[in-house]
């Protein structure tokens, strides 16, 4: 990404990301002091995840437990601050555990700062909508 990246066209690389499986790659748009936040995490996950490093962490077991196959329904929001933006997405695909399909809705606040990292990324989901082995996963792994 650019330094004059906006929100828009960062969230649009992460999703590019995404959708390869790339999670490393997805931890690297963020600025070192960024954050995650879960408002609605399950019981046993982590609501709020703090720098690159840790998000880096938090991020590593998924492929272990999830591979995304579609990312859609992507509406993206501009906001009155030039560096924040709302998305919302669906992202398709299957537990690797037991190969059972998956399909979730969320709602992202995105925030950049002026060199295009993300700062900060609050992540409206719903984990009742996850299947049960997935949302096992994340009780065993805090991911």
């Amino acid at each position: 990404m650019t330094d004059t990246a906006t929100p828009e066209q960062v969230f649009r690389e992460g999703l590019r990301l995404l959708e390869q499986n790339d999670f490393d790659a997805w931890t690297g748009l963020f600025a070192e002091d960024g954050v995650m936040e879960f408002p609605y995490a399950p019981e046993g996950a982590p609501r709020r995840v703090e720098g690159r490093e840790g998000i880096a962490a938090y991020m590593r077991p998924f492929p272990e437990h999830m591979e995304v196959h579609e990312l859609k329904d992507i509406v993206i929001h501009t906001t009155g601050d030039p560096r924040t933006a709302v998305v919302e997405f669906s992202s398709a695909g299957r537990a690797v555990a037991t190969d059972e399909p998956f399909a979730l809705s969320y709602v992202v606040f995105l925030t950049v700062d002026e060199h295009g990292r993300i700062t900060r990324y609050r992540d409206y989901w719903n984990p009742l909508d996850a299947p049960a082995s997935l949302r096992a996963g994340w009780e065993r792994t805090g991911a």
